[in-house]
């Protein structure tokens, strides 16, 4: 089998291994496996440039802790500066090596092979690192190349995740400033809202769902009162109870939530919407806007209402004062089974003593 040949049979190989992971981390571990058995090496990094502080950080290490290292220094950092591959026959021998390195982790280098990992505008963005070719051998031209092509894969996933962080951050600060115009309308308290983020996130994991559905619930739970915004202030800051028709216009809320934040293009609104819409529909079919009953309602809408209304009773209110934390957790258990989910309710008190630590965290 020729060079080329080759090449390609382990660009296919590689391909399998990839499209089985799922997430950034499985697939720089994956890539970085993949090469160490390729290229005959002791151990591969992979690194991601971090430009403001001017260093790179280990994304994936093979039998060390995450490191960060200073472009100034190192084989690591020359391949990010100068854009080329580089070749280490004899580190400690060689002006490029950073022996310091090797004093904090305990290992003994030999060889090295360096390429930059960069984006389609030709920015460095890391560096995919493989030490010690085995058999006391040293890494090749050969070598090199079969590395730059599986760091081209590496670079695409780095730049794709960077960018799905930079999009993430800026939808997260839209929906906390979403839901911080909704507490300052209710005169409610961010504290709250994060309390019944976390609450929810928690009781998320404990039922089995998947990191983005935790992580979108995390996100999305603290808007569930957004719709307050179009609520006049004479009915939310009223110190008594509401009368029947004052509480029909609060029960309002909830569709004008779900309009307000309903987006078909955007996962995290989308969730948002939902939870505004459901969080105050009930397990027996007797809560609002629509009636729904037991799992017609989104698991979202479920926890949520468990989780809201919790901490609605641990808070202080216009109309009331707050309640202990043990009585609103004995709340929580009678209406088991009318108000809410009973398997929910079964895992809130199984963790109850983590819901106690974020209760007094962020305590008010």
């Amino acid at each position: 089998m020729n060079t080329a040949e080759k090449q390609l049979a382990i660009l296919l190989e590689f391909g399998k291994v990839i499209n089985r992971t799922k997430s950034l981390d499985d697939v720089l571990e994956s890539m970085a496996n993949f090469a160490r058995d390729i290229l005959q090496a002791d151990r591969c990094s992979i690194f991601v440039y971090d430009k403001q502080k001017d260093e790179l950080w280990s994304k994936v290490a093979h039998g060390t802790k995450p490191i960060r290292i200073s472009t100034k220094q190192g084989v690591a950092g020359y391949a990010a500066l100068s854009k080329e591959t580089q070749i280490v026959v004899d580190a400690y021998n060689d002006y490029r090596f950073n022996r310091e390195v090797d004093k904090a982790t305990g290992y003994l280098t030999q060889t090295i092979l360096s390429v930059p990992l960069l984006d389609n505008q030709e920015n460095t963005i890391g560096v995919f690192q493989a030490l010690n070719k085995k058999d006391e051998g040293i890494f090749t031209n050969i070598d090199a190349e079969l590395l730059l092509l599986i760091s081209n894969y590496a670079a695409s996933a780095i730049e794709n995740a960077i960018l799905y962080d930079k999009l993430r951050d800026t939808q997260t600060k839209i929906i906390n400033k979403l839901a911080s115009a909704a507490e300052f309308k209710d005169q409610e308290t961010s504290k709250h809202t994060k309390r019944v983020g976390l609450y929810s996130a928690l009781l998320a994991e404990k039922y089995g769902m998947c990191r983005d559905d935790i992580t979108k619930i995390e996100l999305a739970a603290p808007m569930h009162d957004a719709g307050k915004i179009g609520i006049a202030d004479k009915l939310l800051l009223k110190p008594g109870k509401l009368d029947e028709e004052e509480f029909e216009m609060m029960k309002t809320h909830a569709q004008l939530g779900h309009d307000l934040l309903f987006d078909d293009e955007n996962e995290y609104l989308k969730t948002a919407a939902l939870i505004a819409l459901e969080h105050h529909e009930k397990w027996d079919g007797s809560g609002y806007p629509r009636g729904k009953k037991g799992e017609e309602i989104s698991i979202y809408g479920r926890i949520v209402a468990i989780a809201d209304v919790f901490d609605a009773l641990i808070s202080v209110r216009p109309y009331k004062d707050a309640w202990s934390f043990k009585k609103a957790h004995e709340h929580l258990n009678k209406s088991s089974g009318t108000h809410f989910d009973p398997v929910l309710i079964t895992l809130f008190n199984e963790n109850i003593e983590k819901i106690h630590a974020i209760y007094q965290e962020l305590k008010d």
